[in-house]
């Protein structure tokens, strides 16, 4: 077992403090290493009746996170609860505005107000930390509305040392990439449709195929754009041409390389400016 840095020890132990002001907890968990470190904590430290994980089957999922989080929790012995929230029904959503992840959330977190009606006393937690204050997220609007509690932002505790306890504990993923939402991968004000959400799916899996672990796919409709990170790019320019033709086949009708390279949030640029 690796040994914490002091700062990172001493907030972890300000963290179980944390759970121990509560009798158990529902995790609104999506797969990610943030909500799973959450979510093995409070297994961890409330017991397994009282910690409660819930897991969305959204079509802004992917696939292969929806069974890691299963299997996340099968191997902790976590009591999981499967919802399905409906924000493709909502217009407000599928339209994209820049605000589209206030209107996932707040579907979200209305269907775990109804969970928490059947575990009186239990908080909704998210896996916010304190690194998602310098973005742009809507989605922490809906948490402030439904009274969602952050208990990694609350303790101060950022991305890096999120990896560094969950390499602690051993967790599977500690190192998982990060996988924002398939939505994510669709410029602002250009609709959501399933249609796109699958040729996203599918063309990120496909480069997953080739040995790129962490990718991107922008779909603008008329063609799609590909991020890895910078110093993966020669060798995807490598395969380029077998690439782009199983892209094609996927239903984009262009593919083209950023050659800038995976940046995170590189939508969100569009509001900054």
């Amino acid at each position: 077992m690796d040994v914490l840095k002091r700062e990172t020890e001493e907030k972890l132990v300000k963290l179980k403090a944390w759970f121990g002001k509560h009798p158990g907890a529902i995790i609104a968990f999506s797969g990610g290493i943030d909500s799973s470190l959450v979510l093995y904590l409070a297994r961890k430290w409330q017991g397994r009746d009282g910690a409660i994980g819930v897991i969305s089957k959204s079509e802004s999922l992917k696939t292969k996170d929806f069974e890691l989080a299963q299997s996340f929790s099968e191997q902790y012995d976590i009591h999981m609860e499967v919802i399905e929230t409906r924000e493709m029904e909502d217009e407000r959503y599928n339209q994209n505005p820049v605000d589209r992840c206030f209107f996932c959330k707040e579907h979200l977190y209305t269907d775990l107000q109804k969970i928490s009606e059947k575990h009186p006393g239990f908080p909704v937690l998210n896996g916010t930390n304190a690194d998602d204050y310098t973005d742009y997220r809507p989605g922490m609007k809906a948490a402030t509305k439904y009274e969602i509690l952050s208990p990694l932002a609350e303790c101060g505790i950022v991305k890096e040392e999120i990896r560094e306890i969950s390499r602690y504990f051993g967790l599977p993923n500690w190192n998982k990439p990060a996988s924002p939402c398939l939505s994510s991968r669709i410029p602002y004000t250009h609709a959501i449709t399933r249609k796109k959400l699958v040729e996203i799916e599918a063309a990120e899996e496909l480069l997953n195929s080739f040995g790129f672990e962490d990718v991107r796919v922008r779909h603008y409709g008329d063609h799609g754009k590909i991020e890895v990170p910078k110093e993966e790019i020669p060798r995807l320019l490598e395969m380029k041409a077998s690439v782009m033709e199983k892209i094609r086949e996927i239903g984009f009708p262009a593919v083209v390389i950023d050659e800038e390279g995976l940046v995170s949030g590189k939508l969100n640029r569009a509001i900054k400016s």
